[in-house]
């Protein structure tokens, strides 16, 4: 898998992180299995411990039999969040970016392989406000010092790689890293497939503090939800058509 390709689809996200990205996992004790995740968000159990730098360097040995890799042009991430603002009462905002990166791992029975990994850039979240946004990137999210937002599977639970035309509901669980901080979460999730293309989308959410962030209290903003929302559409095309 060539990632300077994917960085030039994905201008000025940088690759910080990827060498973090495939060859052996080991979950730690009382980390989460399939039988006891049961909802998505930031779970009870430590970080698994991960080694994924042959994802860069040789999939094959991961036992990746396929490899799908994001299209930026074709995905997008959304934060939620639910505010008061002054004057005008309760409000949603949203902030969304299609400076999107990573690549999906498939062993030769279709079945997904952890180190799967997907990158967003969180410098570039646009929303309806200007100033909300350069008060994240300065701020709240500090995106100059942690540019990146990173999710590493570790465990799919009740995936099949689904037949053309067909659709598979899923969990995604790993290592999510926001803000120098990363938790074990869980992502509901849904994909289809279209010959040498997948599509999907996944949500989950988390509470500001679990990662360090201060609420954006500032200007016309008179209160802002614990809880975040976090959605994902992606568009992920196999490498070798």
């Amino acid at each position: 898998m060539n990632l300077d390709l994917l960085a030039r689809r994905a201008p000025g996200l940088t690759m910080t992180g990827l060498a973090l990205a495939g060859a052996v996992v080991t979950m730690l004790p009382g980390a989460a299995s399939a039988q006891d995740t049961a909802a998505f968000g930031v779970l009870d159990t430590e970080p698994a411990t991960i080694d994924c730098s042959a994802i860069e360097t040789d999939p094959a040995a991961l036992g990746a039999a396929s490899i799908y890799v994001v299209d930026p042009a074709q995905s997008e991430a959304r934060y939620i969040a639910e505010e008061e603002l002054s004057g005008v009462g309760a409000n949603t905002a949203v902030g969304s970016t299609q400076t999107i990166q990573g690549a999906f791992l498939f062993d030769a029975d279709g079945n997904p392989i952890p180190c799967s990994t997907i990158y967003v850039d969180v410098r570039t979240f646009e929303s309806d406000s200007s100033r909300r946004d350069n008060f994240l990137r300065g701020n709240t999210l500090q995106s100059d010092q942690y540019p990146l937002a990173e999710f590493v599977v570790t465990e799919i639970q009740n995936f099949t790689l689904p037949a053309d035309g067909e659709e598979t509901t899923f969990t995604l669980v790993g290592n999510f890293t926001l803000h120098g901080v990363t938790k074990s979460m869980a992502w509901e999730a849904t994909a289809s497939r279209d010959g040498d293309t997948l599509t999907g989308s996944a949500k989950t959410e988390f509470d500001m503090a679990d990662f360090d962030i201060e609420k954006p209290i500032v200007g016309s903003v008179l209160s802002i939800e614990d809880i975040i929302q976090l959605e994902i559409d992606l568009v992920a095309v196999n490498s070798a058509a």
